[in-house]
């Protein structure tokens, strides 16, 4: 089985192919409910799209991200952002909250992340988030991986982790967090081109197992594959999205 770890982020193709990734993310915001003051960890904060909005709400922001790029791009903004390992944080009760969109299922080790995020917090503390959840792009996930198998018998380990709410509910409270709500949403994205542009952007990690060359046609061969099932007449593709959304506390030390 081919693992790799090459998925790179550009702004600007990220800008181009994926902006409706924040452009969704205000839900999870409102269930955030960010105060003036607060001082707030955007754990995967991507190129600031976000982030910038809770700080235009008077908060104080920290970004974090594992991509130098996106964290040039978000420090471009003006923002405070550090290239950091999200399942590596070194915060030590530093944050009224930590909120998250659309990064946690980047980080394949979730109870490091969870550790991490408890550490981060202020006694009282909010963790609020929404990442990929079960079934998330399940559709694309397996027209790409049949095609490497069926035709390159090539097997690449899944670069994500879309857990059930069961499942991350119970690593949440054997860390000590109260959940204090988590559904599981199916959510149906409209793309803002032809679906080789999410690919390009998204599946870099089952592509690095092809030679360069062979790459282009790969994309080409899962979009034909696609086509029926995510296109509609008019030629608009959607996404297969489910998201994981939940708010959990951590409780204050008893004295």
């Amino acid at each position: 089985m081919y693992s790799s770890n090459t998925q790179h982020w550009n702004p600007e193709q990220y800008a181009k192919h994926a902006r409706f990734v924040s452009d969704l993310g205000m839900p999870v915001v409102k269930l955030l409910s960010p105060q003036s003051g607060e001082r707030i960890l955007d754990l995967g904060c991507g190129d600031g799209a976000l982030t910038i909005k809770l700080a235009a709400l008077g908060c104080q922001l920290v970004g974090v991200d594992s991509s130098e790029e996106m964290v040039s791009a978000t420090k471009a903004l003006g923002l405070d952002a550090y290239t950091v390992n999200g399942q590596s944080l070194k915060f030590t009760d530093e944050f009224d909250a930590v909120f998250s969109n659309a990064a946690l299922h980047w980080m394949k080790k979730p109870k490091a992340v969870i550790n991490g995020v408890w550490r981060a917090l202020k006694p009282g503390g909010r963790f609020v988030a929404e990442f990929g959840g079960y079934g998330n792009v399940a559709t694309i996930v397996n027209a790409i991986e049949s095609a490497l198998l069926s035709r390159r018998g090539t097997i690449v380990a899944g670069p994500w982790y879309f857990p059930q709410p069961q499942e991350y509910t119970t690593l949440l409270e054997t860390k000590g967090f109260k959940v204090e709500k988590i559904e599981l949403i199916p959510r149906p994205t409209p793309l803002p081109g032809n679906i080789s542009g999410w690919l390009e952007t998204f599946a870099q990690s089952y592509t690095a197992a092809l030679p360069v060359g062979e790459r282009p046609r790969f994309i080409a061969e899962v979009v034909e594959s696609l086509r029926p099932k995510l296109c509609d007449t008019n030629g608009n593709w959607t996404a297969d999205y489910v998201r994981l959304r939940f708010f959990a506390t951590k409780p204050m030390i008893k004295t």
